[in-house]
């Protein structure tokens, strides 16, 4: 049979990994977050005291760099950088800015790219990012771009953080956001937008199972 794609992209804190796990189950498929592959870069640089913002400084720990997926007994997609299990770590707020930023360049990029589209060759995925549908799987069997307002996203993230352990004020996961959204859309490598034939989904006044039927609704129209 032949491996499906489905690619969801959107902004920070949409809930599109959330989301992508869940429809993944659903499926049966492989659940590819790629956010967490450039979070897990990101945290490599805030550990190397690398500025993320200057690519050739990024591009020099790459060589030492070894990330890897690995799918636990959970079920759930866990990151190890150098044999190091930092799934927990590369959620921090700080590490989204260093996500944003090394993301930014397109030496990084063109690096992971390979790495993404083999997982999609030989396994049917849901894949979630921010340019999956056009650069990463542009012929993707099904693009959804999920999104919600900058404000419901961030107290969504301020839920998240709080149930981690790990609070901070909404004012301040809102200017994040903002500033996550503006770098995003901003950067001259594969920014954030929305592919031509991708459905959007907005899911501000959606709850998760109002937002997964969404998704499931589309999907099903998609694949018939």
């Amino acid at each position: 049979m032949k491996n499906v794609s489905i690619a969801i992209d959107g902004p920070s804190g949409a809930g599109k990994s959330t989301l992508a796990r869940a429809l993944a189950r659903e499926k049966g498929y492989l659940y590819v977050d790629t956010g967490a592959i450039y979070r897990t870069i990101g945290l490599s640089a805030r550990r190397a005291g690398a500025d993320p913002k200057d690519e050739a400084a990024v591009l020099s720990l790459l060589p030492e760099t070894h990330v890897e997926l690995r799918y636990g007994d959970d079920g759930l997609q866990h990151m190890l950088l150098n044999g190091e299990d930092v799934s927990q770590e590369i959620r921090l707020p700080e590490i989204s800015l260093y996500a944003s930023a090394v993301s930014a360049h397109p030496g990084v990029r063109a690096y992971l790219l390979d790495m993404q589209r083999e997982l999609a060759r030989t396994n049917s995925v849901v894949m979630d990012g921010r340019d999956i549908g056009t650069v990463v799987l542009p012929e993707a069997d099904v693009k959804i771009f999920l999104t919600a307002s900058a404000q419901e996203r961030a107290r969504r993230r301020c839920r998240e953080l709080e149930q981690r352990g790990t609070p901070e004020p909404e004012e301040t996961v809102l200017r994040e956001i903002v500033q996550r959204d503006w770098d995003d859309t901003h950067r001259a490598a594969a920014p954030l937008r929305r592919a031509e034939d991708a459905v959007e989904v907005d899911t501000t006044q959606l709850d998760f199972q109002g937002s997964l039927d969404a998704l499931l609704r589309v999907i099903g129209e998609k694949l018939k």
